[in-house]
């Protein structure tokens, strides 16, 4: 990994943990009922865009999103996998819930220094992101999403 790119991810996890955040919506609102797999290329139009705004937390979506850390080979994500399937039946239209492999993107799991899977980040609008790590129950998932990604009190 180069020096930049370090320097690129240190800032960013810097500036995450500061609490910078803005949003900017896309005009198109999609109605997604399944997890959608991200690439690198994904994430740079859907979640953030850390190449041209590496310095803040600046999320690109219409909807509070969902990012969950996996390896295909990992026991607590195969579980964790349709939990996630029944969440997005659940929340279509409200949240995205995206699914991000960390041995195919590993440039992604290092802009959130993921060290174990599953890791979750939960990310609201015009709010920062939050990072859980493990397998959550279903129940405490769904509290989490009503709470910080759709702001409903419980």
């Amino acid at each position: 990994m180069s020096t930049r790119t370090v320097l690129v991810i240190t800032v960013l996890f810097c500036s995450l943990v500061s609490g910078s955040a803005q949003t900017k919506s896309p005009a198109a609102t999609e109605m997604v009922s399944k997890p959608v797999f991200l690439t690198k290329a994904d994430f740079l139009k859907k979640v953030m865009n850390y190449q041209v705004n590496p310095r803040e937390w600046i999320y690109l979506g219409d909807k509070p999103c969902l990012i969950d850390y996996y390896a295909s080979w990992c026991g607590p994500c195969k579980r964790l996998s349709p939990i996630l399937d029944e969440l997005a039946r659940e929340y279509a239209g409200q949240i995205y819930i995206y699914k991000i492999d960390v041995d195919r993107e590993p440039e992604l799991a290092a802009l959130f220094a993921v060290q174990s899977i599953p890791t979750l980040i939960f990310c609201p609008i015009g709010d920062t992101p939050q990072l859980a790590r493990g397998l959550l129950p279903k129940e405490t998932l769904r509290q989490v999403i009503n709470e910080v990604l759709l702001k409903k009190a419980s």
